[in-house]
């Protein structure tokens, strides 16, 4: 018995390495709001790492699901605690945007690969460990302003949360708008628990623009919807894919009318064209989401976390030629992997990231919509 215990432990250390990780766990910690402001966008997120599979190349997946209620000091506290104490082998999170910035950091310092589950800022995306899922604000902004240019507009006014996601867009238009003759003729903010917008929207109405842009997500982006209509602004507003929810018409309903969204193809999946790169990963999530949380549940946001699960299926493979999950080894060929391992077609896009660009996604991630009696349909 002894020689065969002998044996046994010679073969371990002499196996190659994929015998040896049949042992280890592939651990992926994730932190979202499921309380707090953003909560309207956390849940969905959290909801979908509820339909991810038990295993991952055959390995069993561990999964530690932290709730950082959209603040960033508590996403970073999680952060650390998943990373340093439960040695997780990647990092998802989160859903806004503030609290994504503050992972960023903590992934960076500890060289730990990061699903940023919200849009970061181009500072942010250009680390060597963040990779985002989120359609890049640049690519969103270039398809609505080409949609403005073409629905001729000039002049534009611009209302958006006070924070960092807020000010993604403002950049934008100070970027690129210019590009397609546009010009920010007012800028207005808001925090996100805010329950009234009065004085921004009039000083938006008293400017006089062409179109409004809104700068928000989740139901929040409903607030300058309604107020801009009671205000008796009849103009063409434009909305940024984080205002693209069944909630979002639920809240602002006949105020929604004619508004022209960008957003990730996921939420109108089914209405894609069969050929579409998208389609099968959309529809596979959209029909696994409803069937448990109910018809009309679907978000982008819960889709980011599909899309962090297609990434991995195929980057993981790759990492654990050469590491064991468990090991700063792995995670830093995981981290290659996901770099250099695209395609990855996923639900809201077709993910093919570079060493100089953590965005990854191209016009495919990217449909415009309008709201027509309570419901998305695809703008040609």
């Amino acid at each position: 018995m002894k020689c065969l215990s002998k044996a046994i432990a010679v073969a371990l250390l002499v196996a190659p390495l994929g015998a040896v990780s049949a042992f280890a766990d592939i651990t992926i910690g994730v932190t979202v709001s499921s309380t707090g402001s953003g909560a309207a966008l956390g849940i969905p997120l959290k909801n979908s790492v509820e339909l991810w599979p038990q295993e991952l190349d055959g390995e069993k997946l561990k999964v530690i699901v932290l709730d950082d209620q959209g603040d960033p000091s508590i996403a970073t506290t999680n952060a650390r605690r998943l990373i340093t104490d439960d040695k997780v082998d990647v990092i998802v999170g989160s859903a806004l945007t503030p609290a994504s910035i503050a992972i960023s950091g903590v992934a960076a310092e500890t060289s730990t690969p990061h699903l940023a589950g919200s849009p970061v800022p181009p500072n942010v995306a250009a680390g060597k460990w963040t990779f985002v899922l989120p359609q890049d604000a640049g690519l969103i902004a270039r398809t609505l302003f080409a949609r403005m240019q073409k629905d001729g507009i000039k002049t534009v006014g611009y209302i958006g949360f006070s924070d960092s996601y807020g000010d993604l867009w403002v950049s934008q238009m100070s970027a690129i708008g210019a590009e397609y003759g546009l010009e920010m003729i007012a800028d207005e903010r808001y925090a996100r628990p805010d329950t009234s917008v009065s004085g921004q929207v009039l000083k938006l109405v008293a400017a006089r623009p062409d179109a409004v842009l809104v700068g928000a997500s989740g139901t929040g982006a409903a607030l300058p919807q309604l107020a801009l209509r009671e205000r008796g602004y009849a103009g063409p507003i434009y909305q940024t894919h984080g205002a693209v929810t069944f909630d979002f018409l639920r809240i602002a309903q006949e105020a929604a009318e004619n508004t022209i969204f960008a957003s990730g193809p996921v939420m109108v999946a089914e209405l894609q064209a069969d050929d579409s790169e998208t389609k099968a990963e959309g529809v596979a999530y959209v029909t696994a989401y409803e069937e448990r949380f109910g018809e009309g549940t679907r978000t982008q946001f819960g889709a980011h976390i599909h899309d962090a699960m297609a990434i991995l299926k195929k980057a993981v493979p790759i990492a654990r030629k050469t590491a064991e999950p468990g090991t700063p080894e792995f995670r830093a060929a995981l981290r290659d992997a996901i770099e250099t391992g695209g395609p990855f077609p996923a639900s809201q896009g077709v993910f093919e990231f570079t060493p100089d660009n953590h965005y990854g996604l191209d016009e495919r991630g990217v449909v415009l919509l309008t709201a027509k009696d309570g419901k998305f349909e695809l703008v040609e």
